[in-house]
């Protein structure tokens, strides 16, 4: 009895150690996660209400006042011609994101119809689609964005659709490799046994059930479409000056760059964390649900 009493006890510092580490790890990535979602409906915020936030008008300037350097009256700075610069980042964003946005949507609707065609009808309509598809991948997608806006012209609504067709075969790919893993499935084999017709398994039964990767790569997608957008608005392709948009931004600042950095630096920093912000919360959407 003394001996069982005497027994030695299990290290619980020991023990404790792994599960402190986890909830360390945990409140990080939540930490992260929270950031992530306040710096999106942050910019969100500024595309929908700009006003609430930037009381300036983005296209006068105090002539007095340019090349100011970031100060509690202007954030983050002047430009070249006494403009509040973020003001105008703030304006800027509705534009941006706005084009953002529909180029993910315009990638998503299309390349999730192609998938799903190519995956559902098989054989040698999926062979020509797959092998279009994989040439497109080989091309960088900025590459790809470039060279339709360059057909299309300029504008950013023509921009938003470049940007959406270059995102097109990696949502198609995505879409197609589901469709065949749902098609498998002894669901999908069974309504198929009782005599469903295919229209109604492949919207009832294999559409429902492969569109969530999808969705999780449009998250994905979404900052490398900010990237995209901002890119041909610096190039000059977006929106026609003085208009401002978060590419132009950083364009009409390079020349005053060894003088004025805030002019770049500070709207580029901006896209940065949107794009971080972005990339984060994708992250997290797609651990969830693998799990």
């Amino acid at each position: 009895m003394t001996e069982v009493l005497a027994a030695p006890r299990p290290d619980l510092d020991r023990l404790g150690a792994p599960g402190w580490a986890w909830a360390g790890k945990t409140l990080r990535a939540n930490i992260f996660v929270a950031l992530s979602v306040l710096v999106l409906a942050l910019a969100l915020g500024w595309a929908v209400a700009p006003s609430v936030f930037a009381g300036r008008d983005p296209l006068i300037g105090v002539p007095a006042e340019k090349l100011r350097g970031p100060s509690a009256r202007h954030w983050f700075g002047t430009d070249n011609l006494g403009r509040d610069i973020y003001t105008r980042v703030v304006h800027a964003a509705g534009l941006s994101l706005t084009a953002t946005v529909a180029a993910v949507l315009l990638g998503l609707v299309l390349g999730a119809l192609i998938g799903l065609i190519a995956g559902a009808a098989g054989g040698v309509v999926d062979t020509v689609i797959m092998r279009i598809v994989d040439v497109l991948l080989s091309i960088p997608e900025l590459l790809t964005a470039l060279a339709l806006v360059t057909v299309l012209g300029f504008g950013t609504r023509n921009v938003a659709i470049a940007v959406g067709l270059a995102l097109v075969a990696r949502f198609a790919r995505v879409m197609r490799a589901e469709v065949l893993r749902v098609r498998r499935a002894p669901y999908v084999e069974a309504a198929f046994a009782a005599g469903v017709r295919w229209p109604i398994v492949l919207g009832r039964h294999i559409l429902r059930n492969a569109y969530a990767p999808v969705a999780a790569l449009a998250a994905v997608e979404f900052g490398v479409a900010v990237l995209a957008v901002s890119s041909l608005s610096f190039l000059g392709y977006g929106a026609v000056p003085p208009t401002p948009e978060w590419g132009s931004l950083i364009a009409e600042g390079r020349n005053f760059l060894a003088t004025s950095w805030w002019m770049t630096t500070l709207p580029g920093l901006v896209i940065v964390a949107v794009v971080l912000a972005a990339q984060r919360l994708a992250r997290a959407i797609g651990q969830d649900g693998a799990r």
